[in-house]
């Protein structure tokens, strides 16, 4: 019974949508749309919950890329033009060398052009992998799943085995800790102290790299319990500029989404500053009732249980 009520409360929303926001997923795997059925699902979710129509573009990472741009110039300028186009974007998880660049030349896009970015797991560490590069001007900074160059501000984690592809990744919930009492997300949480989220990576930020990066306005906002890993990432002068290291859209729902891909849909809109000023912190602490716009209201999505 519940089931069929929340089914009709979607349908009469997707009914109701009227605007649309458009999200550029820059990726490897584009030509086969169900290797990101949770990232999907999770969009969706968010979507939906802002009475939004979901529009996503799926743009190949490495048909941004300057090779492209000489062996097929009209492939090359489309994904721009898709890419110009989006409210937002968003870099998923992945693995390989392939698309690296492309996907580095979009949050380059993103960050400099003050659009909406969320990033996943690798999304993450290409974000790093960017601001080394054109901040830090660590001209050839890379990760060491990619190159071995001077600067490799992404490295495997140290507890696991290097050249092994098996059993070697940090698997599981995980708790992350926020650090930074300003962090966007963690207003989106529901200014909790902490969260736990799903992991599957092998590559982690390099600590040693952290003091600099922190410096030059990339804020390592969550990080995990022994304060060593780096789970969350934000530029604090940005309408949107947000990467985990986990995947939170394992766990999204249609009644309770993601707050990364959350916040991505909102930003992407133009109201997150609106929705965020409208939660306090007395807000999210009361226990007390609160009248609402509806079940997918921003006030019920804060009380986490």
């Amino acid at each position: 019974m519940i089931n069929l009520v929340v089914s009709m409360i979607l349908i009469i929303i997707i009914e109701r949508q009227l605007d649309e926001v458009i999200i550029a997923l820059v990726g490897k795997y584009t030509a086969l749309e169900d290797a990101y059925a949770s990232v999907l699902k999770a969009l969706n979710h968010a979507a939906l919950f802002c009475n939004r129509k979901l529009k996503v573009l799926f743009i190949h990472a490495t048909d941004l890329e300057a090779n492209t741009q000489k062996d097929d110039p009209v492939k090359y300028h489309e994904a721009w033009q898709q890419l110009c186009s989006a409210h937002g974007v968003l870099v998923p998880g992945g693995f390989g060398s392939r698309g690296i660049e492309g996907k580095i030349a979009a949050i380059e896009w993103a960050r400099t052009q003050g659009k909406p970015f969320l990033g996943i797991c690798l999304g993450l560490q290409c974000a790093v992998i960017e601001y080394a590069r054109h901040v830090l001007q660590y001209k050839n900074a890379n990760s060491s799943e990619f190159d071995k160059c001077e600067h490799q501000v992404v490295i495997e984690m140290p507890e696991h085995n290097p050249g092994a592809m098996g059993g070697t990744m940090r698997l599981g919930r995980r708790t992350t800790y926020f650090v930074n009492d300003d962090s966007i997300l963690k207003k989106l949480y529901g200014n909790v102290n902490s969260v736990d989220e799903r992991h599957r990576h092998r590559y982690e930020v390099n600590p040693a790299y952290i003091d600099e990066f922190e410096k030059a306005g990339l804020k390592f906002v969550g990080r995990s319990d022994d304060n060593e890993r780096m789970e969350i990432l934000e530029i604090q002068d940005h309408p949107y500029f947000v990467a985990v290291q986990y995947h939170p859209e394992y766990i999204s729902r249609p009644l309770k989404p993601s707050a990364p891909y959350l916040g991505l849909i909102w930003a992407a809109c133009g109201e997150l500053k609106n929705v965020l000023s409208q939660v306090t912190k007395d807000e999210l602490s009361s226990d007390l009732p609160r009248k609402s716009s509806g079940p997918f209201s921003h006030v019920n999505l804060f009380r986490h249980t």
